[in-house]
Formats: C-alpha cells, structure tokens, sequence
C-alpha cells in the first residue's frame, strides 16, 4: 500500500483535483488497455476485489439500464454504487452512492493519495494513466475504501474489452445492444464492435443480453460458452410484452426461466425503455438465483416506476415544450425518431442537433429528416466538434434524395441556435435538442440552472 506525506497533499480543493483529472482528456485522450489500470489497482492494495459489481456494456440503453438497476436495489433496501460516463452538469455526477455524489473532501482525499501514484507509473514503459483510467481508479477506491455499497452498478466507457472498467470481476454482466458507434475504435463491422463489447464476459459469470440481429449475437453467444458462462437471451430464455404504452407511463409483462411478472411499471418514454428495462429484470432475477438477492414485487414495481434518467428523452421546458434525448448514433435516431412518431403529438417539430465529428451522420440525419420541419445545425463546446456547415450539406443532400424540403439554419453558437429554436417552437409545436451528449449537457444545464456544465467523460 502507497502511504504519501499527508502534510504536502497535490491539491488543496476538489476542482484543483477534478481540473487534474479532466486536463488529461485533451493531453493524453484515450489509450485502450488495462495495463496502466492493472498497476493502479496493484499500488492502491486491489480495492476491486471487495465490491461486488455488476457490469454493464452496450451501445445504447447501458445508461438507462443502470438507472433501472440502481433505482430497485435502492428500492429493496441495498446500498449501491453507481459509476457512469459521461457526466451531464458536474464531474462528480460519475460516481454516485444511493443517489449522492462523492463528497468533495472524499474525492480530495483519495486524489491526493492517487496523485504520486499515477506520477509513478508516468515514468515507466506503459505510460500515463488516463483521465478515464483516473477517474475509473478513484470510483473503485471511493466504493472499496470509503462508503463499501452492497453493489456497483458498473457502466462500461467505450467498448469492453480493453476498456478501464474491465479490469474488475462481476457477479453479473450485461450486454444490452450493438450497434454503429466509436467504430474508428472498435471495428469496421458489428461483428467486431461485438467481440469488443464481449470481452467483459467472465469465466462463469453469467450473461444477460437484448443484442441483435443473429449474427451479432452468435459472437456474444460463442463468448459466452468459450468461458463456460451461461447466457440470458432476450427472445430466447426470456421476453416481455407491451401492455400499455402512454406518455410517462408504460408498463409491461415479463416472462423469464424462473418466474413470470405481469404489468410491470415504467416512467421512461419509448419503446426501447422497455426493453432496457426487461434487460434490468432479468439481470435482477439472475442475482435472486444466483446470489440470493432480496427482491419483493413491490419493491422492484416501485423502483422500476421511480426510475429516472436525465437527457434521454426528458421534457426540460413547458413553455416553449424542449424535449432533449442525447441520441447520437444511427440506432439512437432510430429509436428517437419511433418515439417522437409514437409518443409525442405536435404540429410543428422544430429540431436541433450538434455531433461529433467522429459520428456516423449519414445514418443519424436519415432516421430524423423524414419527421422535421425545421433543422437547426449546432457545435457543441468539444474539441471533437462536428462542423455544423458540413452537417448541413449533409443534410441538403439527404432532403433533394428524399424530395423533401426543410428549413435548415446553421448556427455555430450553441446557445443562440438554442434562442433561435425557441423562437421557432409555438404552443403547439415541439422542439427536441439531440445529438452529442457533450451539447445535450450545456442546453440541459442552461435551461434548468442557467449555468454552463462541467461536462466530460
């Protein structure tokens, strides 16, 4: 165990350690490995092997997945941690018990025994620990060393296989989708992008999953029985059906190996909200079977029910109505566009959107242009910006291939493409900001504190 000098700590405020960690995105950005991650766990005496952790992969949905599981085992009485990526308002957002933010004075602490650490694997051949590597470091000694949850909700950053979070041993992984995202990173073809998000499977841990089509799911599948770990199959072992499907309230029946439920309760809009949270129940009657979990109907309805999850389809304004969803990729317009089809009624459907440049945009801008009225083209406060001009070329050519027309603006300025959408949105109308979760946390903490986030991974 690394002891430092308690007397000259690094930092003398939490933002002097968060402006550390964050400062290392731009600097360093992401090196994939666990190497680094390895020593880190090794020098702070291995804090990961006293937390049971259930970790969560996916394209789409792991973050509402979470939400589900964290808000029932709270519901049942469990404490839990929470660790998710990215951050909408504040960096602390990322590492969370029963709901709360890590204190200020903890995150201090646990930085500044950190600090000389990093420094000292800086200077050997694997290199710097990164900001995520730091910030997935500082989780697992919040939770192993200070608040010792019952469980961690354990969100997977990019990918799996050689993502910092994979450097812990589960009691349950889940999988909840594949799809078309930071494939620059993990692979030209789902295929690939699978057999990366495989790659936190465990040798016996089991396995549950909602990935499609076939060929996608035979690589988690072939994972799955290579480490001997038994799979959960949404189609297959398990499946749920819609019941009832209103704004803000759905609910659904659940049939799984050990037991069936019926008209289960949800307050996320869209069909996908109920597949992630069918997804959530298997995981939570695996660890009835497998662990003993304590989970009482009545409990997992109420949690289930109470679950929230900010910047996915969350109606942020009245008056002009803002719905912002931080869709991003070609599934996650698919699903906003089925949502904003089956959900929402409206007039007018004023729509603005900032991305990435690394994004499949293409795919993204086909799924929504059929539905709009008025595009409003942004950038978001990123240096990975995607540049709104070229968005809105894009676009033009999307629209003449399609026959339609659009009114399309382009405004660089995020908060005055936010005014100028506002201006746009009658009474009966209904605007939607998506895109990047980078812009969907400044437009979020605009319209809801009128201050700019710190957001980030």
């Amino acid at each position: 165990m690394n002891e430092i000098n308690e007397s000259t700590p690094a930092f003398q405020t939490a933002d002097e350690a968060i402006a550390w960690i964050v400062s290392r995105m731009e600097k360093l950005g992401m090196k994939p490995g666990l190497q680094r991650m390895q020593l880190l766990m090794e020098k702070l005496g291995h804090p990961e092997r006293r937390l049971k952790f259930i970790h969560v992969a996916g394209t789409n949905g792991k973050g509402s997945t979470c939400a589900y599981l964290t808000s029932v085992l709270r519901a049942c009485g469990y404490d839990v941690g929470t660790f998710t990526s990215p951050y909408l308002e504040r960096y602390t957002n990322r590492i969370q018990v029963n709901g709360a933010d890590i204190e200020d004075e903890a995150l201090l602490r646990l930085v500044n025994r950190m600090k000389p650490i990093v420094d000292e694997i800086a200077a050997t051949e694997v290199g710097s620990p990164t900001m995520f590597e730091i910030s997935t470091a500082l989780a697992i000694l919040y939770f192993g060393t200070v608040t010792y949850p019952d469980f961690v909700v354990w969100e997977v950053g990019l990918g799996g296989r050689l993502d910092s979070t994979n450097i812990v041993n589960p009691i349950a992984t889940v999988i909840t989708n594949v799809g078309h995202d930071h494939m620059e990173i993990l692979g030209d073809t789902l295929e690939q992008v699978a057999a990366e998000k495989a790659g936190i499977i465990k040798a016996g841990v089991p396995v549950i999953t909602a990935v499609e089509p076939e060929s996608v799911w035979r690589v988690i599948e072939q994972t799955a029985k290579d480490k001997k770990a038994t799979l959960y199959t949404l189609g297959n072992q398990y499946h749920f059906t819609t019941v009832t499907s209103e704004l803000d309230h759905q609910t659904f029946d659940f049939t799984g190996p050990f037991r069936s439920l019926k008209e289960i309760p949800i307050s996320l809009n869209g069909h996908h909200q109920l597949k992630n949270a069918a997804v959530a129940v298997m995981t939570l009657e695996v660890l009835r079977q497998y662990y003993a979990l304590i989970v009482d109907d009545e409990d997992l309805y109420k949690g289930l029910a109470a679950t929230r999850w900010p910047g996915r389809l969350e109606m942020v304004s009245n008056h002009p109505r803002i719905l912002l969803d931080g869709a991003h990729n070609p599934e996650g317009a698919e699903t906003l566009a089925a949502a904003l089809t089956s959900v929402y009624s409206y007039r007018k459907l004023h729509f603005m959107a900032g991305m990435l440049s690394t994004k499949n945009h293409t795919g993204y801008l086909r799924h929504i242009l059929p539905l709009v009225d008025t595009l409003i083209l942004t950038e978001p406060d990123f240096h990975k910006k995607g540049d709104a001009g070229k968005l809105a070329e894009l676009a033009e050519e999307l629209l003449h291939d399609m026959g339609r027309k659009v009114d399309i603006i382009v405004e660089r300025d995020w908060k005055q493409a936010l005014e100028t959408l506002k201006s746009r949105t009658e009474q009966d109308d209904l605007a939607v900001v998506s895109g990047t979760l980078y812009l969907i946390s400044d437009v979020r903490s605009w319209i809801t504190y009128q201050t700019d986030s710190e957001k980030g991974w």
